[in-house]
């Protein structure tokens, strides 16, 4: 079955600037898969990357619900690409994000570290799709083009693996017209 890769990520972050000598760096890897033929979500997983050049403060685990514990048993950054490869077919898979956040965050921490980027050449911006398809003139956020959409938010939204389920959901709405490039 051909699949599709929806990606959310969380990385550290602060209530304003990151302080001195930190980065924001991904912590969570949310990926929903999709079967493209039937266009229905298939699978949710989550992938925790331990901080290597940063902390997580209380504003991010506010947000996120991460906490340092929790992302402690997880996974390199280089082991988390390596594993979106091998595990998830990254590199030959078509991937979408909610914008270009993700893969710009990506591409930064990617050059930054040294790790070869996982994903192969095709990303598509959802969130611009969704504008598209709908005729809006602003780009919405994730949680309201679910009440565009007339999806139910499904989770905790800022959890990269329930924010990568919801937009799934969304694509799933918009369907194969709208994505002729996956």
């Amino acid at each position: 079955m051909p699949l599709l890769n929806v990606i959310d990520l969380e990385a550290t972050c602060w209530e304003g600037e990151p302080p001195p000598g930190m980065d924001n760096e991904i912590i969570e890897i949310g990926l929903t898969t999709i079967d493209i033929d039937s266009w229905q979500r298939v699978e949710k997983h989550q992938i925790l990357v331990r901080p290597e050049r940063s902390e997580i403060s209380p504003f991010c685990t506010e947000l996120t619900g991460l906490t340092a514990a929790s992302v402690s048993g997880g996974v390199s950054f280089d082991d988390a690409c390596a594993l979106l490869i091998s595990q998830y077919g990254a590199a030959e898979r078509a991937w979408m994000s909610w914008g270009d956040y993700d893969r710009k965050q990506f591409e930064r921490q990617c050059a930054a570290t040294g790790v070869a980027y996982p994903f192969g050449p095709t990303h598509v911006n959802a969130k611009a799709r969704f504008t598209e398809v709908r005729g809006l003139k602003r780009r919405p956020g994730m949680s309201q083009a679910l009440e565009l959409a007339g999806l139910p938010l499904e989770g905790r939204h800022h959890s990269g693996t329930d924010d990568a389920w919801n937009i799934a959901a969304l694509i799933v709405q918009l369907s194969a017209e709208s994505f002729p490039e996956v």
